[in-house]
């Protein structure tokens, strides 16, 4: 795959070398679903909100041998809206080096499991979306967090019942592991989104257009992180539950301190890039738009999981409005160029 950061402009940085295959670990190189099986009780998960207090489970997965197998680690509750909000918390996992070693896992100490938020009938497609929403973003930039669609079979304990849950997640890998892949560092800080990398931060932007995102800050770390690499700031976005792309029951748009956004409803898009060099934006622009065959492939890979084709065509479709845009000047200078902002 070749990324938009590859390209060298007059006016961003140096080309970037994508890097080799093998520095991404095994559980994130295969394209295939992965069956796994938990137990765990949600009542208790919702206790261990803090960094040190984890349960401990058995995670089992499918082996290669179509062998379930089993490793001990320890999940805790994660986020703030979906664990208020949702019946399935999202989790944090740890694995033991001495238990990863010699399974898919090796090289993941942390992952994120990202679960339906309710119990309804588009949970599952819910999931989906946003997984995809992850897997675009790897057509933008080599600077993405990988991803792996999970099966899971979660076994929860309930009024002395067992109540089983078969849904769809997937992992993320650890923002260490990202900065590991590229010999950089994770940024605890806060930065000037025009102090950060320019072409990242076009690249970013338009991706969180593409989606119809506005549930993130590129100055506050709202919903991404920060990778230094070469003296350069690079804006790595994640949790996409609330863009116009994922369009969940419980989406809504959001606000930035007391200001509302000139929006109704999470599938209008509003760009929340800043100003930067024109050229620069219209570079990122041509580039993605060479890679539609690509992405719109992609997308179609996943149908087969979806519960409700129609689900997947409406998602299917944003995109292609997202393309529109992209292909026509009048409406790109209008809803983009027009659109950044200045402070």
């Amino acid at each position: 795959m070749f990324y938009l950061s590859q390209i060298s402009y007059v006016f961003s940085q140096d080309p970037i070398v994508v890097q080799p295959e093998e520095k991404i670990s095994k559980l994130f190189r295969s394209s295939k679903i992965f069956p796994i099986k938990l137990n765990y009780s949600n009542k208790e998960i919702r206790k261990s909100t803090n960094d040190t207090l984890y349960l401990n489970v058995s995670l089992q997965y499918l082996s290669e041998k179509k062998l379930w197998t089993g490793l001990p680690a320890r999940i805790r509750a994660r986020g703030n809206f979906r664990l208020k909000n949702c019946y399935f918390a999202p989790i944090k996992m740890k694995i033991k080096k001495k238990d990863r070693k010699g399974t898919p896992f090796k090289g993941n100490k942390e992952l994120k499991l990202v679960l339906p938020c309710l119990i309804q009938k588009e949970a599952n497609d819910h999931v989906l979306k946003e997984f995809m929403a992850y897997k675009l973003y790897e057509f933008i930039s080599p600077y993405h967090f990988k991803t792996r669609l999970l099966e899971i079979e979660l076994s929860e304990p309930k009024n002395n019942k067992i109540r089983e849950h078969n849904i769809k997640g997937f992992f993320i890998e650890d923002m260490e592991v990202v900065a590991k892949r590229f010999n950089g560092n994770v940024l605890k800080r806060n930065i000037h989104p025009l102090q950060q990398d320019g072409l990242s931060a076009v690249q970013n932007a338009i991706f969180q257009f593409m989606i119809g995102n506005t549930d993130f800050s590129t100055g506050y770390s709202h919903n991404e992180k920060l990778l230094f690499v070469d003296g350069k700031s690079i804006p790595i976005p994640y949790d996409f539950d609330m863009s116009g792309l994922c369009n969940t029951s419980y989406s809504v748009v959001s606000q930035i301190g007391d200001q509302s956004l000139p929006i109704d409803r999470v599938t209008q898009r509003l760009y929340r890039g800043f100003k930067r060099d024109e050229e620069m934006v219209k570079g990122v622009r041509d580039e993605i738009l060479s890679k539609k065959a690509e992405i719109l492939a992609m997308m179609d890979e996943h149908l087969i999981y979806f519960d409700d084709p129609k689900v997947f065509f409406e998602c299917r479709k944003f995109i292609l409005e997202f393309f529109g845009i992209l292909s026509d000047p009048i409406k790109f200078q209008k809803q983009i160029l027009k659109k950044a902002r200045t402070k």
